[in-house]
């Protein structure tokens, strides 16, 4: 009979071979990824070959309820994920309650489950959220938590660092913002718990992107997709997108032309061209040998920190929200610097990576009850704040990633009464901005 175990990320067979299994030298037993657990057993079920299963370690789940009642789009999704086998990726706009979907999985198979999310503050939320609608106490891995339960939540490092102990202990893993899954070290959530069953929730995945090709095998196919225009004005907010295009000032449009002229001169006489993020990678490393190539390289960055830090565009916002004084307004931007030269200037509570947690949650907390009207930041709230009637959005300077502009126009659209959503994007006249910004409305 064959014995099948679980030992830091690996299922151990004693006593017979495996499906991917590799044979261990000197002894009768076979070693397999934890995450082809369930192949494992329904091949050894559809053999009809003997076995123990010893894998599973975990909590047992007592029976749970929601109280929310889903939607049609969202009683679909979780259809076709059980369809699916109860594995995929499902797609909804910020806002749109992938949430819910979560919490109806957990309570239809009635297993236990670990979320796994990016940040710490989708951590309170999701056990927040799992709590009212449950009426349990829910574990946390990270930010100081240790404590595992049935139910239990976790930062995707947490989740990393602890994935040899902590691999056979759930039948389900929900991957928030599943995107992130797709890093080196993160792939090893996936590869290292045994979850048979696994849910991903995204916002947005480029289609035919590598990025579906490494999740399909890691978490399973995109079950179900919608967009946002798909749900504007019914489950979501009606919402406008106003690009404004600001001219530099003339000192900063001198030393823009200037830099990005040697930028560009550069790769005309080394004949690069510049198509994808591969080849942007190929030119920084030749920066390493290439005092010329690094010259380039400081003068692009100088001009991109020109157009996405101007002037003009801080003049223009303080107009915009004299102009609109009754909106709860969030300031996206790509760099810290920025965040605080606007914080400093009109006042604003300001939000990156270096504010602590209890200050990050005494200004969401401000923002959430009117206290705060606007609330700058970089790119610390591209996931993870839940302000239901914030209704006005302001991009002063971002990535050419579609994912992240997709995820600071959602932070407007949850819906509310009367609501009329608007996300103003402001881009620098006459420079590489204008690209970077056609680029991320790109799907």
């Amino acid at each position: 009979m064959i014995t099948l175990s679980y030992y830091k990320g690996r299922i151990i067979s004693e006593g017979g071979e495996i499906p991917y299994g590799k044979k261990e030298k000197g002894v009768e037993k076979y070693v397999a990824p934890a995450f082809r657990y369930r192949e494992i057993v329904e091949y050894l079920n559809n053999s009809m070959i003997a076995f123990e299963d010893n894998v599973f370690g975990g909590l047992k789940l007592t029976e749970v309820k929601m109280k929310l009642s889903l939607r049609d789009y969202q009683d679909k999704a979780v259809d076709l994920w059980n369809r699916a086998g109860k594995r995929g990726i499902v797609i909804l706009p910020t806002g749109a309650g992938k949430t819910v979907l979560a919490l109806k999985a957990i309570e239809d198979l009635g297993e236990a489950a670990l979320i796994v999310v990016p940040t710490l503050v989708l951590v309170e939320q999701w056990k927040q959220r799992l709590e009212e609608e449950y009426d349990i106490r829910v574990g946390v891995i990270g930010g100081g938590g240790r404590e595992v339960r049935a139910i239990t939540v976790a930062t995707y490092d947490s989740a990393s660092l602890k994935s040899d102990v902590m691999g056979n202990l759930f039948k389900l893993i929900v991957f928030d913002e599943v995107h992130h899954l797709t890093g080196q070290s993160y792939r090893q959530i996936s590869l290292k718990y045994i979850a048979p069953y696994r849910l991903g929730l995204t916002a947005t995945l480029q289609k035919e992107s590598s990025s579906r090709v490494i999740l399909r095998d890691l978490v399973g196919d995109v079950v179900h997709e919608m967009e946002v225009d798909e749900l504007a004005g019914v489950h979501l907010a009606e919402y406008k997108v106003k690009t404004v295009h600001i001219p530099l000032s003339l000192e900063e449009k001198k030393e823009y032309d200037f830099c990005y002229a040697r930028y560009r001169s550069y790769l005309n006489g080394q004949r690069i061209q510049i198509r994808s993020a591969a080849d942007y990678q190929r030119f920084v490393l030749r920066t390493g040998r290439d005092p010329k190539a690094r010259t380039a390289l400081l003068s692009r960055n100088r001009a991109m920190d020109i157009a996405q830090n101007s002037s003009n565009k801080v003049e223009y916002l303080k107009q915009l929200l004299r102009d609109n004084p009754e909106d709860k307004t969030l300031i996206f931007t790509r760099h810290n610097k920025l965040v605080y030269r606007i914080s400093k200037e009109l006042l604003i509570p300001a939000i990156t990576h270096q504010t602590s947690k209890k200050e990050r949650e005494v200004m969401l907390d401000g923002f959430k009850s009117g206290a705060f009207r606007r609330i700058v930041t970089s790119r610390v709230l591209d996931e993870g704040v839940d302000v239901p009637d914030a209704s006005m959005a302001v991009i002063l300077s971002g990535s050419g990633s579609s994912r992240q502009y997709i995820q600071r126009l959602g932070r407007i659209l949850r819906k509310s009464k009367n609501k009329q959503a608007r996300l103003f994007e402001l881009v620098s006249k006459d420079t590489s901005e204008v690209y970077t910004s056609r680029r991320r409305k790109r799907s």
